[in-house]
């Protein structure tokens, strides 16, 4: 039985973006800016200055001292979703574009500056999630022969390499800042969970095993503890992560066990589909919806 990614399903056009931290210690919440249409998927610059968000195919760079913003200069790329990633020396920004040949999403490179993006997998259906920490690998989702696995290349692009080939999704791929490890979620064996394995696809192993469907475990960058976000069971189909419903923000160690919830809300797709922590490890970024 082929396993198919479900289409990116934008939330509504009449929903507001409440763009918002909470501390991961205390749970204290704090509303950065509201907008009147879309914004997803916000992740922190390591110099701890700005939050890059994507809105309406474009990327922009939040000052969080000035709360100026900025779009990020990226050429013919204008259809891009919410799976952008920053290289670990903060130069280069990895994105996922959909082409306007076929529609379908391909991996670029560019200057985090802004720049002409450089086109790393001609492969297409391909989702980036992960940026290995010595900043020669990517790492992402991609459909291959009617099956979505976990897949490498190198950033100079290349010969792909295939990590995963089990039945069900396996989606969201992020290093752990060690570079030892892969996070992954996977439906393998039934609600999407959290797994994680070698940087070479070696011993895959579940990290959450509850009632709940858990999706893009995010390390801290001091590598102690994981944030990922939860659909109730029944909700959702469990390789789907619609927007426009009440989800929860979960804290774990990246060693598992218990896990505590450090934020509910309203919304899903776009929440915190990239590493969002802070380059202090207390707070998390991430985007909540409210229905106009």
């Amino acid at each position: 039985m082929q396993t198919l990614k479900p289409p990116i399903v934008r939330p509504d056009r009449g929903t507001y973006s409440v763009l918002e931290t909470v501390n991961v210690d205390t749970g204290k919440r704090t509303v950065l800016q509201e907008f009147e249409d879309i914004i997803e998927a916000p992740n922190w610059t390591r110099d701890g200055k700005y939050l890059v968000y994507n809105r309406n195919g474009r990327l922009y760079r939040y000052d969080l001292t000035t709360r100026d913003i900025k779009e990020i200069y990226t050429s013919f790329a204008i259809d891009c979703n919410n799976d952008h990633v920053l290289s670990s020396d903060g130069k280069s920004i990895a994105i996922s574009h959909h082409t306007s040949e076929d529609g379908e999403s391909r991996i670029y490179i560019l200057p985090f500056s802004g720049g002409e993006p450089v086109l790393i997998t001609p492969m297409a259906p391909s989702y980036l999630h992960g940026w290995s920490p010595d900043g020669k690998t990517l790492a992402y989702c991609a459909e291959r022969n009617g099956q979505y696995d976990v897949y490498t290349i190198p950033v100079s692009g290349g010969r792909e390499t295939q990590l995963t080939n089990l039945p069900g999704l396996d989606d969201g791929p992020e290093y752990s800042p060690d570079g030892k490890y892969i996070w992954f979620n996977s439906t393998r064996n039934g609600l999407m969970q959290l797994w994680r394995m070698g940087f070479d696809g070696s011993n895959p192993t579940q990290m959450t095993a509850d009632d709940s469907n858990s999706w893009f475990g995010h390390v801290s960058p001091d590598g102690k503890r994981v944030a990922y976000i939860t659909y109730k069971k029944g909700d959702v189909d469990p390789e789907s992560h619609p927007p426009n419903k009440q989800v929860q923000l979960r804290l774990m160690s990246s060693s598992g066990g218990d896990f505590k919830v450090i934020a509910e809300l309203f919304g899903g797709q776009g929440t915190i589909n990239v590493n969002s922590w802070s380059p202090d490890n207390q707070t998390i970024a991430f985007v909540s919806y409210r229905l106009k």
